[in-house]
């Protein structure tokens, strides 16, 4: 097996920053979505709109599992490098095996979300899809 160094795990730093940042413009987007979702149905119930706000409650509730086994797997970084620093190198093989774990269920919990959203904007699009629009040149 290869010597676990303290640069390894903080390799996945700035990774699983730029994938944190992501996914919460993902949440934040769905947010201000499910907001406005949430007055229209206020004004005027309508199980499309229903569905709508149903489907974004799921993935809503993909993305924050997806947040969560993210921030998981940088705290294990972090607790990984401890554990080389004072010397326990047998357990921060472990605990790194883990954090890599985790990052690889974030990012596969990000392959559903996403299509899930490509599956709803096809749906939102299949009334308009046979239609011939203009080019606009």
């Amino acid at each position: 097996m290869t010597d676990l160094t303290l640069t390894t795990p903080a390799l996945l730093f700035s990774a699983i920053s730029l994938l944190l940042l992501a996914y919460t413009n993902r949440f934040l987007a769905l947010a201000v979505l499910v907001r406005s979702l949430h007055a229209k149905y206020k004004e005027s119930p309508d199980k499309r709109l229903f569905g709508q706000i149903k489907n974004l409650r799921l993935r809503l509730s993909l993305i924050r599992h997806m947040q969560i086994y993210g921030l998981a797997s940088l705290l294990l970084c972090v607790v990984c490098m401890f554990l080389i620093y004072i010397g326990y190198m047998t357990i921060a093989i472990y605990v790194f095996g883990i954090a890599l774990l985790l990052l690889i269920s974030s990012l596969g919990i990000s392959i559903w979300e996403i299509q899930i959203s490509v599956r709803a904007l096809n749906l939102q699009l299949s009334d308009i899809a046979n239609q011939d629009f203009p080019l606009h040149r």
